[in-house]
């Protein structure tokens, strides 16, 4: 810039000399009188050649210290010269449209740049809270997993215990069962064996022995049965306390036979007795019912918590794996996620460091990019002066025709 505004200072104090009257009165006494005309019109060629030498030698340039070795060795025509000028006057206006074109490139990456840096830092920002949240979210659906499997567990033992205790009610309840049942019949007997004696029409014999063909074919040859086995059981009534309960629960055994109407063989002795045994079976009777009552009452309740416990237990398994289905995909969710973050932090690194290039590029241009501008136009302008001189005067030299000293320049 400092160059450039020597240069057109240069310029501007060339210009102003030889435009000078004083100056042009000079030029008429020391130019050919050939060239007066020439001299009237416009400067001679050598004013010409020293006017436009005196421009182009306070531009700094490879280009244009070429272009003042042309004139200055004046065996290049003016035509040359000012092509050479033109030539440069299109590099310049190039090197600015190149400047343009990259400022234009610049500020659109630098746009670009930052648009996507702003996108890739939210990005960050926004994986690094799914993140934190699916890890928090991993962390309570592994408590509530543990929970659940406690629950389960909790369960099973629950229904485990309940059904010991059921089995060992329902053992109680059978072993009551036969007991009882075993009571009342042995009472039975004792109440049938006391009517044999004082109550004769109430008391029940014993079925009889029921002959098979074998037995009846022995007795009609003459001959003579085994004798019956006395029965066992308590005192050998054949009563057993191992009874099986389902005929107890199933099949009542029939009433007592009534107590005795107003016949009385013996003493009233008898009859309390017997009613004593009256209401001993109907206390059995009584407690055989509030068993049979509980037990039916406990099996409804404890197949109901099994119904219950299987429905509870089926809904918590199916929520442990929903959950557990849940915490794979949070785990996969949470891998992809990272990745990205990873991906997305190296190409946010990229894009920093290119913006960096970026400014190391662009950064000159843009700051100085008006400054140059000015310049570059001001030294166009120069050059334009410049070839105006030596336009003008290869035109006087026509109107003139001082090819003589053409020749010689």
């Amino acid at each position: 810039m400092k160059t450039r505004n020597e240069e057109l200072l240069a310029l501007a104090d060339t210009i102003k000399v030889l435009n000078d009257d004083d100056a042009l009165e000079l030029f008429k006494k020391t130019l050919p009188g050939a060239s007066a005309s020439f001299v009237q019109v416009k400067v001679s060629t050598v004013s010409a050649r020293a006017r436009a030498l005196a421009a182009i030698k306070n531009v700094k340039g490879h280009h244009l210290d070429f272009i003042a070795m042309a004139i200055q060795g004046k065996k290049i025509g003016f035509e040359k010269v000012i092509k050479m000028i033109e030539e440069m006057v299109s590099t310049l206006k190039t090197e600015q449209l190149d400047d343009d074109h990259k400022k234009e490139y610049g500020a659109k990456q630098f746009d670009l740049s930052d648009d996507k840096k702003k996108s890739l830092e939210k990005s960050v920002a926004d994986l690094k809270t799914s993140i934190e949240d699916t890890k928090e979210s991993i962390a309570t659906a592994e408590d509530e997993i543990k929970a659940l499997k406690k629950t389960i567990k909790a369960l099973d033992k629950a229904v485990a215990e309940a059904t010991d205790q059921r089995k060992e009610e329902n053992e109680d309840f059978t072993e009551l069962m036969a007991s009882d049942a075993a009571a009342k019949e042995l009472l039975g007997f004792a109440k049938n064996r006391l009517n044999k004696f004082y109550n004769p029409k109430l008391y029940k014999a014993p079925p009889k022995r029921v002959l098979s063909e074998e037995d009846r074919a022995t007795l009609a040859a003459g001959g003579t049965l085994a004798p019956t086995a006395a029965p066992g059981g308590i005192a050998g009534t054949g009563v057993t306390v191992l009874a099986d309960v389902s005929e107890h629960s199933q099949a009542k055994p029939p009433p007592p036979p009534e107590a005795p109407g107003a016949y009385q063989k013996k003493s009233e002795e008898s009859t309390g007795v017997i009613a004593m045994i009256d209401l001993l079976v109907k206390d059995l009777d009584k407690e055989m019912t509030e068993a049979q009552t509980t037990e039916k009452d406990a099996q409804a309740d404890y197949e109901q918590m099994m119904k219950d416990s299987s429905a509870k237990r089926a809904e918590d398994s199916k929520t442990l794996s929903d959950k557990e289905g849940a915490v794979a995909d949070m785990n996969a969710s949470l891998e992809s996620d990272t990745e990205s973050k990873t991906s997305t932090v190296k190409e946010l690194g990229a894009t920093l460091q290119y913006i960096q290039s970026l400014h190391a590029e662009c950064d000159w241009l843009l700051q100085y990019f008006d400054v140059r501008k000015e310049a570059r136009d001001s030294e166009i302008d120069a050059l334009g002066k410049a070839k105006a001189v030596l336009s003008g005067a290869d035109y006087s030299l026509v109107q003139t025709r001082a090819a003589k000293f053409l020749k010689r320049a």
